[in-house]
């Protein structure tokens, strides 16, 4: 099964190239927005990959939670720049989208496919996702005639406090990430990242004194249904609660209307 890890590093080495150039066509809310999409293509990708069969309530939960990031990053589009970038910048965000899906599933399966140590299928992942990168970071190097440098000399410059703070973090999340993946499924884990927004703004609020805006309470009052809709026990929400299904147990202990102590 080792060599069935170069797949999924190789794939998520493109989703991230694919990253910047996006950036480039799109504004930072329609970025976000189109990001969404992977929550779509994640169930997608979990059908045809995976075969796993989704119901329709389980699919109108996955539509929701879409629904639900996407209302609470509309705040963000100022302007009038929201949905206004050249076509490049949409195909880029699909095919985004789709790559972020198939490389989660894919990893998902690789995960799940033997009793293997999680720590051990870590170091195959990683270790060919570190090899690939070394080789496009040394091609680009070459096509560009070094003109800036060897990119071992200079791959920390630049660097901060904050910026180590961030890869530590990227790090231990990437970690958490492959639990969901081997103990979960992808799906689990895009609702785990989709509900990060509900931590962020108390986070932005006590850090940088920011209020949350009224799309971003609605998002996360969206989002919450569509976790509860997606996890939820089907008969739980369609049966009716047993007290309002069933006629009193003793109607005839049940006074009439009229009838006090005087009438009788």
């Amino acid at each position: 099964s080792v060599m069935l890890f170069p797949i999924p590093s190789i794939i998520y080495l493109a989703h991230h190239s694919i990253t910047f150039p996006m950036l480039k066509y799109l504004d930072p809310s329609t970025y976000q927005i189109l990001g969404n999409l992977k929550i779509v293509t994640t169930g997608l990708a979990s059908k045809w990959i995976l075969g796993r069969r989704l119901p329709q309530l389980k699919w109108i939960a996955l539509l929701l939670l879409t629904f639900g990031t996407t209302t609470s990053q509309l705040a963000g589009g100022k302007g009038g720049r929201l949905f206004a970038a050249p076509a490049i910048g949409y195909i880029l965000g699909v095919v985004n989208a789709l790559l972020s899906a198939f490389a989660g599933v894919y990893t998902e399966f690789l995960m799940k496919k033997n009793d293997d140590s999680l720590h051990w299928q870590n170091m195959q992942l990683y270790g060919f996702g570190v090899l690939f990168n070394i080789l496009r970071l040394t091609a680009e190097d070459v096509l560009h005639g070094f003109e800036k440098g060897v990119w071992p000399l200079i791959m920390f410059d630049g660097y901060t406090f904050i910026t180590y703070a961030v890869i530590a973090n990227l790090a231990f999340s990437g970690l958490l990430v492959s639990f969901v993946m081997k103990y979960a499924d992808t799906i689990a884990k895009v609702f785990a990242t989709s509900l990060a927004m509900m931590i962020t703004p108390i986070a932005a609020f006590f850090l940088f004194g920011m209020t949350p805006s009224l799309a971003l309470l609605l998002g996360i009052a969206i989002a919450c249904t569509a976790v509860h809709l997606y996890y939820a026990n089907p008969k739980e929400l369609t049966e009716i609660p047993e007290r309002m299904s069933r006629p009193h147990d003793n109607i005839s202990s049940l006074p009439l209307l009229g009838s006090t102590d005087s009438n009788k």
